[in-house]
């Protein structure tokens, strides 16, 4: 005998009541509609296993559905009678639809149309032309989910007289809205979900429209497998619209709904796979993890109404200031507070910017909004260093300005004198021809010249090696053709220290360095350093650098090249 053991927050055995079920776990997740959170509950299983006993029930024994919406319209009128909620009002309002053969058909006025799936800028699953009932009370809910229901596609299986040939969502949405400013509105959702049972065919009969049935639920229900495999794997793509159930459980699968998942199976020996199968997807789909927040918005009509009044408000005076001026003799009648000046009425826009800040904040989880925090602390302590460090550099800079003007002050005595007939001489042949005009002697100054007082800098030391005189390298460079190098002799114009040193980095680099180090050396590219890090491993390390010569495709002439181009290069740096 095989023996498996899951976990799950609840077990209900075959003598469980309704009650139990609704009330352990269905219950707890419904108080979220009222803060303007989503919660879904749906029910999984094989074909004939009890999924819509558990959702619909009966008159004696009402299922998930009637008490949960039973229990919402109990919670409203609850919260409604508090203090607190005197300034918001509540609304109740439901959609009820139909996955047939991959379409989406409307049960509330039923029309064989395939309604569209949207997503608006929100990452909220929508329907247009979902037809949506406002409802008051429970009565009036039964009104219109009973005759709904009946329009349900059912049919017969050698399994189940009334099997599900498609999966039911029943959509109650809650909105709660305030009636002042800042006309806040908050939206929760409740999705009440049915799923048709998976089937197999060769044991439930089907033929023809009954096959075709059971391959588009079999589909679908094997899409939701794949869902939820993917969001326990991390995977960047989800495949929520490879099927119209994935596509609307989307918010309930790695979405942002309370989720319930009820599975139903059949302690019967010929379920035992499908009892098997139900109770492995159902231990995946407690491992995904759903994030809920507050869907809160404004209410964009009462906003333009609030406008409209507040305009109104500032055109008041100004229209009762033109009839005093026409009728002066009629305002002496009307009261003081009629001439009064309107209340001011906070701007609606200010109020509407406010309230998207608070909600993003209260919208970041702590630890980024820690994190949030402390990156503009740390820019803020950045900008602060920064400025003090320009506030520095100003004042050398100042400094070295003043230092300027007074060697210029100091060296003004010095600069030649224009009197002087030599050198006048000197400076005049210095001019461009058309300057060598006899000038007038009314204005002698105009001839001086003004020569700023030269900046001494000290000698940095040649660190790295020492070069021969001038002379000597222009006498060589004269006998170098043009377009090539002269490879003699180079060696000897550096400094052996400095020489040796380099020569020692390059064989260290040789015998240590790895492929990406190897090719940073000149001339040495991604085969021949692939061919040095091969010699090494068969030979060992390299005693000198001249042993590259032993390595396939490296002559002597490209040894020195290499040479040359790696020491003047360890050199410059």
């Amino acid at each position: 005998m095989e023996t498996m053991s899951y976990q799950f927050d609840a077990f209900y055995g075959e003598r469980s009541s309704q009650q139990e079920v609704y009330t352990g776990s269905v219950k707890p997740v419904l108080s979220h509609l009222l803060s303007g959170q989503n919660a879904s509950v749906f029910a999984y299983g094989p074909t004939g296993a009890g999924k819509t006993h558990t959702m619909l029930g009966g008159a004696e024994e009402p299922g998930v559905i009637p008490r949960a919406v039973r229990d919402v319209f109990q919670m409203v009128r609850e919260q409604s009678s508090l203090p607190a909620s005197q300034d918001w009002e509540h609304s109740v309002s439901m959609s009820y639809l139909e996955i047939y053969n991959e379409k989406v058909l409307d049960l509330l006025e039923p029309q064989d149309q395939d309604l569209p799936i949207r997503e608006d800028k929100d990452k909220n699953i929508l329907i247009p032309g979902l037809t949506q009932r406002t409802i008051g009370s429970f009565s009036e809910f039964e009104s219109h989910f009973l005759p709904a229901s009946q329009n349900r596609t059912m049919a017969s299986t050698k399994l189940n007289t009334r099997s599900s040939r498609s999966h039911t969502v029943l959509v109650i949405r809650v909105v709660k809205s305030q009636r002042v400013l800042p006309f806040r509105q908050l939206t929760g959702k409740l999705y009440l979900i049915d799923l048709a049972g998976s089937e197999d065919n060769r044991r439930t009969g089907n033929q023809g429209i009954r096959l075709k049935e059971s391959g588009a639920i079999n589909s679908s229900l094997f899409v939701l497998s794949k869902v939820v495999d993917s969001l326990n794997q991390g995977l960047a793509r989800v495949p929520y619209r490879d099927s119209k159930l994935t596509r609307l459980l989307q918010d309930s699968l790695g979405g942002s709904a309370h989720s319930v998942m009820i599975t139903n199976i059949a302690p019967e020996q010929k379920y035992y796979f499908d009892t098997l199968t139900a109770l492995n997807f159902a231990a995946k789909s407690k491992q995904v993890v759903n994030k809920p927040f507050t869907r809160e918005t404004l209410q964009a009509a009462a906003l333009k109404r609030q406008r409209e009044e507040s305009a109104q408000s500032e055109n008041a005076p100004k229209k009762r200031a033109k009839e005093s001026h026409d009728r002066p003799a009629q305002m002496t009648d009307v009261s003081p507070t009629a001439r009064s000046p309107p209340v001011e009425v906070c701007d609606p826009s200010v109020l509407e910017r406010l309230l998207t800040l608070e909600k993003l904040m209260m919208g970041t989880p702590e630890k980024d909004r820690l994190n949030l925090l402390r990156t503009v602390q740390e820019s803020r302590q950045e900008i602060k260093k920064l400025k003090e460090k320009q506030k520095e550099l100003e004042e050398q800079a100042l400094a070295a300005q003043s230092l300027l003007a007074e060697s210029r002050k100091a060296a003004a005595p010095s600069l030649p004198s224009a009197s002087s007939p030599s050198d006048e001489t000197l400076f005049m042949n210095h001019k461009h021809p058309s300057l060598l005009r006899k000038t007038s002697t009314a204005k002698p100054k105009k001839q001086q010249a003004i020569v700023s007082p030269l900046l001494v800098l000290p000698v940095q030391p040649l660190t790295h090696a020492i070069v021969s005189c001038k002379a000597e390298q222009t006498k060589m460079k004269s006998h170098v053709p043009e377009g090539k190098e002269n490879w003699e002799n180079w060696e000897t114009r550096l400094d052996s220290s400095v020489l040796q040193k380099s020569r020692d980095r390059i064989l260290s680099l040789l015998n240590t360095g790895s492929l990406k180090e190897l090719k940073g050396l000149q001339r040495i590219g991604d085969k021949k350093a692939k061919l040095i890090i091969g010699w090494r491993e068969i030979n060992g390390a390299f005693t000198q650098v001249e042993d590259l010569q032993k390595i396939e495709g490296i002559s002597a002439k490209l040894l020195t090249s290499f040479l040359k181009a790696n020491i003047l290069s360890t050199i410059a740096h």
